[in-house]
Formats: C-alpha cells, sequence, structure tokens
C-alpha cells in the first residue's frame, strides 16, 4: 500500500492568512525586500522569454511560479554561507546581490557569474546545467568548510528530476556519512521536463529519501516565502551547529516551460495550470503585505514601475556592449586547437549578423 504524503509546513496561506506558530517573525522591510525581488524576478522572466522568442538571448529556462522559493531560499543564506544554485535560479542570483546585469550577460553567452579575479571571496557558484552534478560538488565545498573550521552552511538547489540521477545519491551518501553542513534544497515543481513526479519515483515524498542517508528531510510550501525562509534558516543553522545535513522538498509548480524550446501543452492540461495559478506566490506575499503591513495599491504601482524600467535598463545596457566576435567560441575548448575545430573556425561567416 502507498504511503501517503503528509502535509506541508506553511506559514502564508493562499489568501494572505497567517499562521503566527509558524511567522518567522520578520521585520516589514524585510519581506518587503523579498517581495521586491520576487516581482524583479518575474518581470525579468517575462521579459527573457520575449527576448528568446526574438532571437536576442539564447535557450531559456522560466522560473515562473518558483519566485518564493527561490527569493526565500537564498534570502536566509549569510554572506559567508555557499550557494550552488541550478539553470532556473535567476531569482536566487539575484537574491545574493549579482546584478540583473550578470544574468543578462551569461544568457548572451558573455559570463558564468564567477569572478575569477577574487577566488577566494567566490561563494555563489555558476548554473550547472547537467542535472544533479553541482550535489557532490555542493558537499565536497561544505566538508571542505568544515574541516577548516569555517561558520558557514552550503545551500544546493535542485529540481525534483535531480533526484532520479546518481550524483543526488552520491552526494546525500556523502553528506550523511560524514555529517557535512549541507541543506540540499529541492524545487519540487512537479515536472521533470514532461515526465510528472510521480512517474520518476515511488516514493510519498522527495524529503523522506532523506531518511535512507541518516539526516533529516522536511516538506515545505514553496509558494510560500515565509515558510521557505524558516525552513532553509533552520537547516542552516543546525548545519553550523554540527547537526549534519538536512534535505527541504519546496512544494512549488512550474508555471512556464521547461525551457523556451519545449511546449507544455503536450504533456499537461491547461486546468492543472490553472489551479497552481491560483496559489500564486508573489500574489501571496503581496496578500500578507497588505494584511500584516499595511501594503497599499500605490505601493504596488511604484513597486511595478520600478521593476519595469530596471529590466528594460539592464537589457538596453547589456545590448549596447559590444559583445563576443564569432571566433571566440572556439577559444578556451582545448590547450591546442585540433584541426577538426580549426576547419569548423575556417567555415565561419566573415561578420554575421542577426536581424532583430
Amino acid at each position: 500500500m502507498a504511503i501517503q504524503a503528509p502535509d506541508v509546513t506553511r506559514v502564508v496561506d493562499p489568501d494572505g492568512t497567517v499562521d503566527e506558530r509558524t511567522d518567522p517573525d520578520l521585520s516589514a522591510s524585510a519581506v518587503t525586500d523579498m517581495y521586491r525581488l520576487q516581482v524583479l524576478a518575474r518581470t525579468f522572466d517575462e521579459k527573457a522569454v520575449k527576448l528568446h522568442r526574438q532571437g536576442r538571448i539564447g535557450t531559456y529556462a522560466p522560473l515562473q511560479g518558483q519566485e518564493a522559493a527561490q527569493v526565500g531560499a537564498a534570502y536566509a543564506l549569510s554572506e559567508s554561507d555557499y550557494c550552488f544554485p541550478t539553470y532556473r535560479d535567476h531569482a536566487m542570483y539575484l537574491t545574493r546581490g549579482l546584478d540583473l546585469e550578470d544574468v543578462l550577460v551569461y544568457l548572451l553567452g558573455e559570463g558564468n557569474y564567477v569572478d575569477r579575479e577574487d577566488p577566494d571571496g567566490l561563494r555563489t557558484f555558476p548554473p550547472t546545467i547537467p542535472i544533479a552534478t553541482q550535489l557532490p560538488h555542493a558537499v565536497g565545498t561544505s566538508m571542505a568548510a568544515d574541516y577548516r573550521g569555517d561558520d558557514c552552511a552550503t545551500l544546493v538547489s535542485f529540481g525534483d528530476g535531480a533526484t532520479s540521477e546518481g550524483d543526488f545519491h552520491e552526494g546525500m551518501n556523502f553528506a550523511g556519512v560524514f555529517e557535512s553542513p549541507t541543506v540540499f534544497f529541492c524545487q519540487n515543481n512537479q515536472w521533470a521536463i514532461s515526465v510528472p513526479r510521480e512517474r520518476q519515483t515511488a516514493s510519498a515524498t522527495i524529503a523522506q529519501k532523506a531518511d535512507a542517508y541518516g539526516f533529516e528531510g522536511v516538506r515545505v510550501d514553496g509558494n510560500d516565502v515565509l515558510a521557505v525562509y524558516g525552513a532553509v534558516e533552520d537547516a542552516l543553522e543546525a548545519a553550523k551547529d554540527g547537526e549534519g545535513p538536512r534535505l527541504i522538498e519546496a512544494v512549488t509548480y512550474r508555471r512556464g516551460a521547461h525551457t523556451t524550446t519545449d511546449d507544455p501543452s503536450k504533456y499537461r492540461d491547461d486546468e492543472e495550470v490553472e489551479e497552481w495559478r491560483k496559489k500564486d506566490p508573489v500574489e501571496r506575499t503581496r496578500e500578507y503585505l497588505a494584511e500584516i503591513h499595511d501594503w497599499t495599491d500605490e505601493d504596488e504601482r511604484q513597486l511595478r514601475s520600478w521593476a519595469d524600467d530596471r529590466v528594460a535598463d539592464a537589457v538596453e545596457g547589456v545590448e549596447d556592449r559590444t559583445g563576443l566576435d564569432a571566433d571566440d567560441i572556439f577559444e578556451h575548448v582545448y590547450a591546442r586547437t585540433p584541426d577538426s575545430l580549426e576547419r569548423q573556425r575556417r567555415q565561419v561567416v566573415d561578420d554575421p549578423e542577426v536581424e532583430r
């Protein structure tokens, strides 16, 4: 008989009602800041999809529906904590203090978020495209920090599809055996491209997978930014106190396509998307601010206007840069360029142009 999944931890209901027993008691400015980041992330996300359709950026992984999970998790990190985001975690990068321009430059193929001039200050790593490969890296980083006696922990983010990969199990096993200060943060958005969660695991929950590796797993409402923040903050503190790793399953939903080369209408219906739209994470945070901190329609108007302007300015500024030359594609691949690559280089059209 299948095990039933337990309820998820929640602070704010979809209508903005607050469970005071679980409220992390953040200041109005902190919650407003988290809301600002969510709105900025969504505004950028909507613009990025359009930029791809216009041929102005490469393949893009939309994040709509996962803003609260990403912002809440990253907001709980201290400056000294390590963070390993995944390719959909644009809001996580913004929350970690990277500029919107940094995200755009990466999508244009001209950067990867890493400041090579200050490797000692590196705390937020580039996104990994291969599924789950960042998990062993994150565990190794947290183990190294633990050996040095550093007062920090590591958060590694991944999707539900990653839990079917070997790297997930290897990372979890190492973390459990060596009690590394690692917080595994799974954004369970219900779909691994076109495969629903129930088709890739017989477990009632993803959180319970932690049991097999000797540490705690918890489920949290991934559309509730305060609940996510509280769960991650608790896990980070426990890790720093020597209590070992923890797995957090943030239950959320990817409302857009897996990437801009995907057509989700082929594998899910509009009714499902509509049901999750009613649980919108951005709207839920706004309702909380209105209920608890007197957020007004004018506050909302000003914030939306700022986000629109911020995104427009970032796009304009980045696209005004000189950019890469087509020849640059062939650099930094091999120590000695093989003949096959040299032949490809010679076939590149001089001064290629893309119509906008």
